[in-house]
């Protein structure tokens, strides 16, 4: 694969796009990757941003280490306009597929892809994720649901690509544990179970302080089940509020 293979196919939109424009650089001079950048409604306005080494990991240091570079440049060009949380974390082991490199590192796993414009008749498949062609064009999968006389596997243009993400399957999460990029995803607070003799530790950090003062308390939480394996994750309360500082 080329250079061409990591850059990102799925760009956001709007204040994301905003935020995104902000910190790319930023997070690469560090030695990351972007991954995506989210803005939901959860805790009336919250900020997430995904983001990994090359080799596809992340831990909470990382995101730590990321969320200090980042955010004075989010309070220097206050892409949101208001106040909001900030959410760093890994992609987790469902992670999204943005880059022609995502799809080579886990050809042979199931994933679900959207397209934005129909191939065939529709937009959405969902199958196993085959190696992406030479030039990053296209992507394989293979369809076990098709109906009967039309094709099992069909090429994907990537140019295309709306949506893409890996299904969380048994599979799955023993080679994202054996890679050692499997970090637990916030939100899973039982104890941790062993999936062929490893457990995973639990990596995350919730901050008590604002983001905007320079310390924040880490507490560890329980060991979440690797059935339900989600992201590393940091958190942070960002008061940035026009309205208060006039």
């Amino acid at each position: 694969m080329t250079d061409a293979s990591e850059k990102r196919l799925i760009v956001e939109h709007g204040v994301a796009a905003r935020v995104a424009q902000v910190i790319e650089a930023s997070i690469e001079g560090l030695g990351y990757r972007l991954v995506r950048v989210k803005i939901s409604a959860t805790n009336g306005c919250t900020v997430q941003i995904m983001a990994e080494r090359r080799d596809g990991t992340m831990s909470v240091d990382d995101c730590e280490t990321v969320s200090r570079a980042i955010s004075p440049l989010l309070d220097l060009d206050d892409p949101v306009g208001g106040a909001y949380y900030l959410e760093l974390s890994s992609p987790g082991i469902d992670r999204p597929l943005v880059r022609a490199s995502d799809f080579e590192r886990w050809a042979g796993y199931e994933a679900k892809v959207e397209l934005t414009a129909p191939l065939d008749g529709r937009k959405r498949f969902r199958g196993i994720i085959g190696v992406p062609s030479a030039d990053g064009a296209t992507v394989s999968i293979h369809l076990p649901d098709v109906k009967a006389g039309l094709p099992s596997e069909i090429e994907l243009p990537l140019r295309n690509l709306a949506d893409a993400h890996l299904v969380l399957t048994d599979e799955l999460v023993r080679e994202s544990l054996r890679r050692g990029g499997a970090p637990p995803q916030d939100g899973d607070e039982d104890e941790g179970e062993e999936i062929d003799g490893e457990a995973e530790e639990p990596v995350r950090v919730v901050p008590h302080k604002p983001a905007r003062q320079k310390k924040t308390k880490p507490v560890k939480v329980p060991k979440p089940r690797p059935d339900g394996a989600k992201p590393a994750i940091t958190k942070a309360v960002r008061l940035k509020n026009r309205d208060s500082l006039h």
